[in-house]
Order: structure tokens, then C-alpha cells, then sequence
């Protein structure tokens, strides 16, 4: 069988920001904070080394700051590998509600920004593009620009771009269905659908019942390091028990 995803020893490292404490670039710049040097790097990922096979739900878990959106991001082509090699056989769609849009363009843009970014052709485009609007239930707004759209229009968009430009290869980024119980059950039977057509995908998530039941096999992810890989309840029952000590150790170290 042959592999979706590789990565070998692959390291990310991000410039430590020398403003602390600061949320915008006009506090920064009161603070003259503005101008300073980064503080060395931080170290997000750290030799990381697996194989996904075509065909293969993976689980991703682990603690926040554990490194599992930034190994997602590598996968889509979003950040690059500080070193190491990333070989992706296959179209990879994204889905993460965070990324990707433009606020002062329409919706219809954004699908045409987002699928080019995706590496589809305007043709290719052009006969998916009805088939996302109808998914995302947009028809009415989808011309007008997406900084009046509400939480759930933004998100359905999101969940249906993702979903409806063919990927062989689908990154899943926390969310595996959105927006109210009617297009909750329909993302989420559309997720199935991938699941049982042989997509490859990739779930970070923190629902382990989740991992447990609809992944074959789970990554745990701790400091950046790969700490188990594997079966997703023998991976899920490891990740468990590191937390049950690491909570034991942080009792015994307050007490």
C-alpha cells in the first residue's frame, strides 16, 4: 500500500517574539517594543518521523502547545519545516475555521482564493463552486462580502470548501462538524463519506472516545515529540495514563 503522508525527522522552530504581553501593533509600538530583536526560537516540532498509509484515519492528540495544528499546517503547506523531508502524495484540503478567509471579499471569491490555493484549475473550479455554495446553504449571501456574515455562515463556508474540492487527502483541525443539529449531522455524515471512500485523513483532536472509534490508528504528541504511534486505544490508553502521572507528579511536587 502506498503512503499518503511521510515526513522525515522533521523539525519546526518559530522566532520567540521579544513582545510580551503585547496584543496589537499599536500597544507595541507605545511600549517601544516595536523594533527589538527575537529572542532566540522556540522548538514546536522536534525530529518527527512517521508514515500515514492511503486509505488511513489517524487520530492526533495531545496536550495544547503539544504541536499538532503546526504539524498540520507542514502537512498543507501552510508553514514550512525549519529541516527534515515532507512528502504528500495527493491533493490535501485543510479544515480549520481559523484560516483562509479574506473578510472584505465575497463569498464567492474566497472560494475561488481558497480552491486556487488548494491547486484546482478555474475549470476544475468552476464545477465544483455550485456544489459548495448549495452544501454551505449560501445561496442568498454568497455575493456579499464575508465580513457580514455571521459565525455559523463563515464556519459552514469554511466546512464546505474544504469538503467539496475532491482532496485525496483531509486534515482535520478540531472540527468535525459545525453549525446547528441539521448541518452538524450533514457535515458530519459527509465526513463519513470520505471515511468509507478510502480518503485519507488526519483529526486533531481532544474527543478521545472520538479516536478511539473512528480512527485505526493515533499519533500522541508531547512537547513536540512523538511519544507514541500506533493503535488508536493502545495510543489513547498511553496518552491517559501519562496525564494520570503527570497530575500524580504535579500533586506530590504542590504538596
Amino acid at each position: 500500500m502506498t503512503d499518503a503522508i511521510i515526513m522525515e525527522h522533521v523539525s519546526k522552530h518559530f522566532k520567540r517574539s521579544a513582545v510580551s504581553g503585547v496584543y496589537s501593533l499599536k500597544e507595541a509600538v507605545l511600549q517601544g517594543q516595536i523594533f527589538r530583536r527575537p529572542r532566540g526560537y522556540v522548538e514546536v516540532l522536534k525530529d518527527i518521523s512517521f508514515a500515514v498509509p492511503q486509505g488511513t484515519v489517524l487520530g492526533l492528540i495531545g496536550s495544547n502547545g503539544a504541536g499538532k495544528s503546526t504539524l498540520l499546517r507542514i502537512l498543507a503547506d501552510i508553514y514550512r519545516p525549519t529541516s527534515g523531508r515532507v512528502q504528500i502524495n495527493g491533493r490535501v484540503s485543510l479544515l480549520n475555521l481559523g484560516l483562509g478567509f479574506h473578510l472584505e471579499f465575497s463569498g464567492r471569491e474566497n472560494i475561488l482564493i481558497n480552491g486556487l490555493a488548494l491547486g484546482l484549475t478555474r475549470k476544475q473550479l468552476a464545477k465544483v463552486t455550485d456544489d459548495i455554495i448549495r452544501f454551505a446553504e449560501l445561496e442568498e449571501f454568497i455575493d456579499a462580502p464575508m465580513r457580514t456574515y455571521s459565525s455559523g455562515m463563515y464556519m459552514r463556508l469554511a466546512f464546505s470548501v474544504a469538503v467539496n474540492v475532491n482532496p485525496d487527502i483531509l486534515l482535520i483541525d478540531e472540527v468535525l462538524a459545525v453549525g446547528d443539529a441539521h448541518f452538524t449531522a450533514k457535515s458530519r455524515a459527509r465526513i463519513d463519506e470520505f471515511k468509507r471512500s478510502g480518503t485519507t485523513i488526519i483529526l486533531a483532536t481532544h474527543d478521545m472516545n472520538t479516536v478511539e472509534t473512528w480512527c485505526q490508528q493515533a499519533l500522541f504528541l508531547n512537547q513536540g515529540k512523538i511519544a507514541s504511534l500506533g493503535d488508536s486505544g493502545e495510543v489513547v490508553a498511553f496518552y491517559k495514563d501519562s496525564i494520570l502521572k503527570e497530575q500524580r507528579s504535579n500533586q506530590m511536587t504542590s504538596g
